[in-house]
């Protein structure tokens, strides 16, 4: 099972195991990582679940990959970064083995 490396705005860091075709966001959630609220459950619909992709797995990543998460980014309350990505929009397969994200101080 691939892992993701969730850091914590305070430093605090989590390795957790994301099952395959799992998103990013429940990872979390499912693991009570502070930082990532999920409010809408993935619906793709709240923005509350914005993480800041590792500069080193920015690629692999990817950008947003629909018009509706670039509208969601716009309105994120932590400051925007060109890795800032949604993370119920991340679905995990074997090539992000070893995922770093970032969480913003806030989600609100």
């Amino acid at each position: 099972m691939p892992n993701v490396t969730y850091i914590e705005s305070n430093g605090a860091s989590h390795v957790i195991d994301v099952p395959l075709g799992e998103n990013v966001m429940r990872g979390a959630l499912y693991n009570n990582v502070d930082g990532i609220v999920g409010e809408c459950g993935g619906g793709l619909s709240c923005a509350t679940c914005h993480c800041y992709v590792d500069d080193a797995w920015a690629d692999k990543v990817g950008t947003p990959t629909s018009q509706d998460e670039v509208d969601l980014l716009e309105g994120v309350s932590a400051e925007r970064k060109p890795t800032s990505r949604l993370s119920c929009q991340i679905v995990m397969d074997a090539s992000l083995d070893g995922l770093v994200v970032h969480l913003p101080e806030s989600q609100y």
